[in-house]
């Protein structure tokens, strides 16, 4: 599939999220429903087939982690400055937190798979993992810290640590470094296992890595909302500047630096360039930060992306 063929597949399933919204068809409880198929279904699918066949040193590299956490701490003083004069400690907790908690899992990982080959989904899915690691309990401090809000972070770390997209990361990860072995199996002289069983099962697994681009777009799509208009243009205006054009630049600059691979380098940038996560609303409601400044931010960031992201794809894939 071409790369403009996948950003009009991404609007139209955008759009149908959007659409089966607006007319009753999406209601909460079926999109809680689609949204447990993306989160616990596709996306761990997709992680897992592209991590438990490579080669661990190809895809786990100190350059990896060391980009990904230095964008983050980039844009997490960049946000802290550029917001401090937002109307509200709620507000400005938002739009901090909205400037580097970016769609890793909805939109990246799927739209690297659809994109590139399998160690760069590989290096993705790693930096799924390890953002989800670093962006949840930061996002939470923050939020905690600005709105004086109560909240146990070992707690929500418990919790954490069964989430299916870490699980079927170490899972992934586990079976690529210890390469398990098959056992033998024969009916008649045939190796069952290896000849019927394990590719069928990995058909399926593929199969299912398939759902996770249509599905967690559609989600994303049936989550927007901009309902609630009484808000600093001005601060969603700096939201979207820092989440979709300086953090993909930052990303850049610190993966160019850090990483010689280019597979490296396009798994780094394009997943850190994906617009605030939906999740951040959910945060921000949950910790006192502000409901209406976050579901404005999702929506506009998401919707700048869709070029942002296209024209990124262009420039990354054209990389040596």
């Amino acid at each position: 599939m071409s790369l403009v063929s996948n950003l009009l597949t991404m609007l139209v399933l955008l759009g149908v999220g959007i659409a089966a919204r607006s007319i009753g068809v999406l209601t909460p409880a079926r999109r809680e429903l689609l949204n447990a198929l993306a989160f616990y279904v596709a996306l761990p699918a997709l992680i897992f087939s592209s991590t438990y066949a490579q080669q661990l040193d190809e895809v786990l590299t100190p350059a990896l982690l060391a980009g990904l956490w230095t964008v983050l701490v980039v844009m997490v003083a960049t946000g802290w400055i550029v917001h401090r004069s937002a109307r509200s400690a709620s507000a400005r907790s938002v739009a901090i937190v909205q400037s580097y908690h970016g769609n890793l899992g909805f939109f990246g990982l799927p739209i690297v798979a659809a994109t590139f080959g399998d160690v760069t989904t590989a290096k993705a899915s790693i930096l799924l993992g390890m953002g989800a690691l670093t962006q949840v309990p930061l996002t939470i401090l923050i939020l905690v810290m600005l709105n004086e809000r109560d909240a146990s972070l070992a707690d929500e770390l418990t919790q954490f640590a069964r989430n299916p997209v870490i699980l079927s990361l170490a899972a992934g990860l586990a079976v690529a470094v210890t390469d398990v072995p098959v056992p033998d199996v024969t009916v008649a002289g045939t190796d069952v296992l290896s000849q019927f069983v394990l590719p069928t099962a990995l058909a399926g697994l593929d199969a299912l890595s398939q759902l996770a681009l249509p599905i967690a777009v559609i989600c994303v799509g049936g989550a927007l909302s901009l309902e609630s208009a009484d808000v600093e243009l001005s601060t969603v205006g700096s939201v979207v500047a820092l989440k979709v054009f300086l953090m993909p630049a930052v990303a850049l600059a610190a993966f160019s630096l850090l990483a010689s691979s280019p597979s490296t380098v396009r798994a780094g940038v394009v997943m850190l360039a994906m617009p605030s996560a939906v999740s951040t609303y959910v945060y921000a409601t949950e910790y006192g930060g502000d409901e209406r400044l976050a579901s404005v931010d999702v929506f506009a960031t998401t919707v700048v992306s869709l070029v942002t992201i296209f024209v990124l794809l262009r420039f990354v894939i054209g990389m040596g």
